[in-house]
Order: structure tokens, then sequence, then C-alpha cells
């Protein structure tokens, strides 16, 4: 499968979550012996905030084995997640990666409200930067979204898999809607 193939398919999975059809991905202990067994060859990379509201499995209407999700507050990019992008990229194989935020976002409402101190700061430091003196909330998602993909592109590891194939890409889910918006 290809990134334009897998972006097709996350697409069609938001829809089938949006109008609320049920879920046809494979969650059989087959698969998951299978999986065992094989190992694993997801189509799609999503990064995603770890807000509870937002589960790209369900978003998506995913099996097992189908994506393979970061979950960080914010939906950063910092060393961490770049390294699990490329390991999923270069080792799994998976063509797509998504940089997804989404709407009434704590961490970056947190950070709008100068609300990050001690340890919050490694997750709202790398925001502020992205969001810059931005007070609204859809704004402020997309420039974080945004800022996540530029990191991805500015890496020479992740640089090299786009020159392979990988496409990285933005989009904002909508708690609201359940509708995911790609950038």
């Amino acid at each position: 499968m290809n990134a334009t193939e897998a972006l097709s398919r996350l697409k069609e999975g938001n829809e089938r979550f949006v109008t609320a059809r049920s879920n046809d991905g494979d969650i059989s202990s087959e698969l998951r012996e299978k999986t065992t067994k094989f190992g694993q060859q997801p189509y799609a990379v999503v990064i995603s905030c770890s807000d509870s509201r937002v589960v790209p499995e369900h978003i998506f209407m995913t099996g097992i084995a189908e994506l393979f999700v970061i979950r960080v507050a914010g939906n950063i990019v910092t060393d961490t997640q770049l390294a699990s992008v490329v390991y999923a990229a270069d080792h799994l194989k998976s063509p797509l990666v998504v940089v997804m935020g989404h709407t009434h976002c704590g961490a970056i409402d947190s950070t709008i409200k100068h609300a990050g101190h001690g340890c919050l700061c490694a997750l709202t430091d790398p925001i502020a930067e992205a969001i810059g003196e931005e007070t609204d909330d859809r704004t402020a998602c997309k420039l974080n979204v945004e800022a996540g993909v530029s990191a991805l592109k500015a890496n020479a590891a992740v640089k090299g898999l786009i020159d392979a194939g990988v496409e990285v890409v933005g989009a904002i889910y909508d708690i609201e809607t359940g509708k995911v918006e790609f950038l």
C-alpha cells in the first residue's frame, strides 16, 4: 500500500465514524495470532494527543495492526516521537505519517493561558514555540500541527524516508463532529 492509498483508507474510516456506521476493523484472535507470529505492518503512523476523547483507532475505524499510534498530550513532536516515527516508517514500512491535533485541546489551552509550569513545560514549551501569541483555539491547533509536520520533515532520517515515498501530512480532528480535516 502506498501513502495515497493509506490516506484514502483513513478518510473512508473517518467517514464511517462520523456517520456512526459500524467498525469493520479486524480485532479477531486470528489476527492477533497472525501479527504475533509474522509481525505488524501498519499502513499509517498517527501522532495524536493523549486526550481520552481522541482515539485514532476509533476515529479511523481500524482494527489491530492497522495504525501505529503515538499519543502525547498536545500531539507535540519531540525526539521521542521522531524516533517512533522513524521506527514505524523504516522498520514497519508504514507509508503515511499523520500529525493529528484536535479541537478543544487542553494542552493548547494550558499553553494559551500560560498555565505550564514545572514538568508541564516539557509539553507546553514546544506548543508555545509553535503558536506564538495566538489565542484562538482552532488557529493554535493548526499552527501546532503544522509545526509538528515541519519538525518531521526537517529531520534527516525522515527526509530520507520521504525521498523513499513516505508522506507526512497534518490533520485536525473536531471532537464535536468527529470529522477529520486533512491539511
